[in-house]
């Protein structure tokens, strides 16, 4: 199945590949890469078959957005969104509205990520608010805010847009059409790594939003942080076995090499391949770390979906999605060093050309390093370790924002 699954979308991958590192060096944004693939119907990869899609598990998801990634891992995780949001569709009440977005998704429609407040926000505070707007008909609403991070919101037709509103107070999705004049995007990130996610400043003023399109947030998927997470460890996963192309390419038709070398030809020095070696190691841990996560991220999405059919109480579901969590954190703790250090590492098996600028062949270890700042890992270790000491399950829903 999913041999099957992934012929469909590798040759998109290899074309995607080709480009990558030009797009990074002249600031190329893959529009129409991310474009192809949605018209491909990679959007629609969790999708039900039954309803257009291809039923995905998972695990298939997540092995395929690390192919993704080692083509570019811009685009893997400029897409981290808009999976998200598929996973919490998928496990929403089954009607019209879930109904709608699942043919949206099937239409090759993408949702981008909108969530971070910008400024001096205190932890907990919204400053993005959904105003009713009975001007504009029964049930609509505008919004107004800014956000960070907005990662692949440039590429998307919906922002998945937190917030807060003005008349009840209630935390909400707000999911925005970003086709309207009141949301504009700036591709302002300005990170040594990941440069084309697309990700920036989202403004909305006075947009509108339909309130058909306001999801409560307490009923979000409760895996969500793990889901997220999983994503960035495909672009670590990823990463890693682009710079193994690339490298061994390098180390394949390099010609020079050193009187003190190890071997008269550089593909055949014991040193140097001992290096490509470690690198593909670190490769195959990270794939082995990214299909841990999934399968305990699929035993979560199962386990919503049998609470719902009442054949189990939420102490099970609840139990499911804190080892979808553990092994989220688990996993990040493990390949962030590892990814870092094995790009890092990979370096030494060519020499002083291996930093030109041509050869883009730093790109591959700014875009972890950038991938493993999010969600810092540090605190990730710290609760695993309270948990295993302790027994304190970790949180699955956390902010950031100015200390108060």
């Amino acid at each position: 199945m999913y041999e099957e699954l992934a012929g469909r979308f590798r040759p998109i991958f290899d074309r995607i590949a080709e480009g990558a590192s030009l797009r990074e060096r002249n600031h190329v944004l893959p529009d129409a890469q991310i474009r192809e693939l949605a018209q491909a119907g990679f959007g629609a990869l969790r999708v039900p078959a039954g309803d257009g899609g291809f039923g995905a598990t998972l695990p298939q998801l997540f092995a395929l957005l690390t192919e993704l990634a080692a083509a570019d891992s811009n685009i893997a995780q400029a897409l981290r969104g808009h999976f998200a949001f598929v996973e919490d569709r998928l496990v929403a009440a089954p009607g019209p509205e879930r109904d709608r977005w699942l043919e949206r998704f099937v239409r090759g429609e993408l949702v981008g990520n909108s969530w971070t407040e910008v400024g001096a926000v205190k932890i907990g505070e919204v400053a993005t608010k959904v105003v009713p707007a009975p001007e504009l008909g029964a049930g609509r609403f505008r919004i107004n805010g800014t956000k960070y991070y907005s990662t692949g919101s440039i590429y998307a037709d919906w922002l998945d847009t937190y917030a807060e509103r003005t008349d009840t107070g209630a935390r909400v999705i707000a999911a925005v059409s970003a086709h309207q004049p009141g949301v504009t995007h700036h591709d302002n990130w300005d990170g040594f790594g990941q440069r084309t996610t697309g990700s920036g400043t989202s403004t909305f003023v006075d947009a509108v939003v339909e309130g058909e399109n306001l999801i409560d947030f307490d009923t979000r998927f409760k895996y969500q942080t793990a889901f997220y997470q999983a994503v960035l460890l495909t672009v670590l996963a990823g990463s890693v076995r682009a710079a193994q192309r690339e490298f061994s390419g390098e180390v394949r038709t390099r010609t020079r090499t050193f009187s003190h070398a190890a071997a008269p030809l550089w593909r055949e020095d014991p040193q140097i391949l001992q290096v490509v070696g470690e690198l593909a190691a670190a490769g195959f841990a990270g794939e082995a770390v990214v299909e841990r996560v999934a399968t305990a991220l699929q035993g979560a999405y199962e386990g919503a979906l049998a609470l719902r059919a009442g054949s189990i109480g939420p102490t099970e579901e609840e139990r499911l999605n804190d080892l979808a969590e553990l092994a989220s954190a688990e996993g990040q703790v493990a390949l962030t060093p590892l990814a870092v250090d094995a790009l890092s590492h990979a370096f030494d098996a060519l020499a002083a050309s291996a930093t030109s600028v041509e050869k883009n062949l730093d790109r591959h270890w700014r875009n972890a390093r950038t991938a493993g700042n999010h969600n810092p890992w540090v605190y990730k270790a710290r609760l695993v370790g309270d948990r295993s000491v302790n027994g304190t399950e970790l949180p699955r829903v956390w902010a950031i924002g100015a200390s108060r």
